[in-house]
């Protein structure tokens, strides 16, 4: 008989890689994973809310912390000292981004980052391709294990198609690209083609008979097809739909870095890249549902790109308008019983947070209640509206989403835009011709006063439909930079 935990057969320690060995061998190893897990999981938990998001990125860190502790104390490393010296400067360079970087320029940073993921994979990946025997990957037969290039495939492939759209989403973000889709003829076959390509050069890698170190080129070819198709997915998405584009490469991500995990025999990439490529995907169709819109069809791209019934295009200037003041401005928001105010891109653009919190402090004095309505999809990443105003200090319990607020809009005396336009457009309620009918927006009409800021009448949202709210009786136009024109109604106030 066996007695428990003995085996009746002895297996000799070759037959491990390196990395299981020391699973097998030493349980605080896969105690120390199991914790940073948690810290991970508590982490999402936290950043699910601006109220405890500070908590979540503590855990966040602390788990990455025992992660990256556990793995150079455990497993045999080349050159520590380079290693050390590596995080050194990569602390160094994001210790630095982190002190200058604007609020404002949030998305565009979280795009970069995601870039760098996408680039690590392919790394890892290539550097498992070249040197299998160093990963324990190599089988008796002088090939790549079957399920590792499977794995390294998959991990290449996610890895190049995060790095190149993050890259092209970078661009857009930042202004170096337009943020216009750029549809090419026949992109839509174009990108099933590569796709299936990539998909049967897998196949083929992982079925191939000789698959020695670095000896199958179809890996490279496949690394390259990775590279184009993130280009081409990412190229034909306009400006308005940059918060899926976003959570959606913060997917890719984590998928890339969970295939990894399984080519490095590393429980804490697998269970992280698990974790962040599911909540990436999860927030991705959060954000395709607050747009009404299907997951296919933001990756098509091209959202805006063609007009829908005759709003599209520029705004109808002809129709007649009113202009307002600042002082008409005060005077109205001071004599509000309720004021809910719709922050978009704009006031980011206008880094107007700041000087909006003290207006909103202003009109509490005179006892005015004040609400912050925010879209899911305001901005250009998910939660870019509540970043910025927990930035400017408002408070947590003064800001309510869609849902929450949209119902208050009849018993609202002043709603006061800034920076949004296709969030409050009724067109996605009453025109069925409209590229953006459909997707849930705020009730704003149904407030007695609505005070619009934007910088002139000839513009329009990014889905490029013209916005009826501009020219009901209600409303009188702010027009101008959104932190100026908050500026002087808190001169007046």
């Amino acid at each position: 008989m066996v007695a428990p935990f003995e085996s009746a057969v002895e297996i000799p320690a070759e037959a491990f890689p390196p990395e299981a060995a020391v699973h097998a061998v030493n349980p605080w190893v896969a105690l120390a994973y199991l914790i940073a897990g948690i810290c991970f999981i508590l982490a999402l938990r936290g950043l699910s809310s601006p109220a405890t998001s500070r908590s979540g990125n503590r855990y966040g860190m602390a788990g990455m912390l025992i992660a990256v502790v556990t793995t150079l104390v455990t497993h045999e490393i080349a050159s520590l000292p380079e290693i050390l010296a590596a995080i050194a400067i990569g602390g160094a360079i994001g210790f630095v981004i982190a002190r200058r970087i604007a609020m404002t320029a949030m998305p565009q940073l979280v795009a970069a980052f995601h870039s760098l993921v996408g680039l690590a994979a392919v790394l890892v990946a290539v550097a498992a391709f070249l040197n299998p025997d160093a990963f324990g990957i190599l089988g008796a037969d002088g090939n790549i294990l079957t399920v590792s290039r499977v794995e390294m495939a998959l991990g290449a492939a996610i890895g190049a198609i995060t790095f190149s759209g993050s890259v092209i989403a970078f661009a857009k973000l930042n202004g170096n690209m337009s943020g216009s889709p750029i549809l090419l003829p026949g992109r839509h076959l174009i990108n099933l083609g590569t796709l299936a390509a990539i998909l049967a050069m897998t196949a083929g890698f992982a079925l191939s008979a000789h698959a020695g170190p670095g000896e199958h080129p179809i890996f490279w070819v496949l690394l390259a097809a990775s590279f184009a198709i993130g280009f081409l997915l990412i190229i034909p998405i306009g400006g308005a739909d940059m918060p899926v584009v976003v959570s959606m490469l913060n997917s890719y991500s984590g998928w890339a870095a969970a295939a990894m995990g399984f080519t490095l025999h590393n429980t804490a990439m697998i269970v992280t890249g698990a974790l962040v490529g599911s909540s990436g995907a999860i927030l991705s169709y959060i954000m395709c549902r607050a747009m009404n819109r299907s997951f296919l069809s933001v990756i098509a791209g091209g959202f805006g790109a063609q007009g829908g019934g005759g709003d599209a295009g520029e705004a109808r200037t002809e129709r007649p308008w009113k202009r307002g003041s600042a002082e008409d401005a005060a005077f109205l928001l001071k004599e509000a019983g309720q004021v809910i105010i719709i922050p978009g891109y704009g006031m980011a653009v206008a880094q107007a947070q700041h000087v909006l919190r003290e207006m909103g402090d202003l009109l509490k004095e005179h006892g005015v209640t004040v609400k912050y309505a925010i879209h899911p999809v305001a901005g250009r990443m998910p939660g870019h509206m509540n970043v910025l105003l927990a930035e400017a200090n408002v408070p947590y319990d003064e800001v309510f989403e869609l849902e929450d607020i949209n119902s208050e809009f009849a018993q609202t005396d002043v709603a006061f835009i800034i920076g949004a336009n296709d969030v409050v457009n009724p067109a996605a309620r009453n025109d069925r011709s409209s590229p953006i009918y459909g997707m849930p927006v705020f009730d704003v009409e149904k407030a007695k006063t609505i005070f619009f800021i934007k910088r002139s009448m000839g513009g329009v949202g990014y889905a490029g439909v013209d916005n009826d709210v501009f020219y009901m009786d209600q409303t009188m136009m702010l027009l101008g930079d959104a932190k100026k024109v908050v500026e002087e109604i808190v001169k007046a106030l």
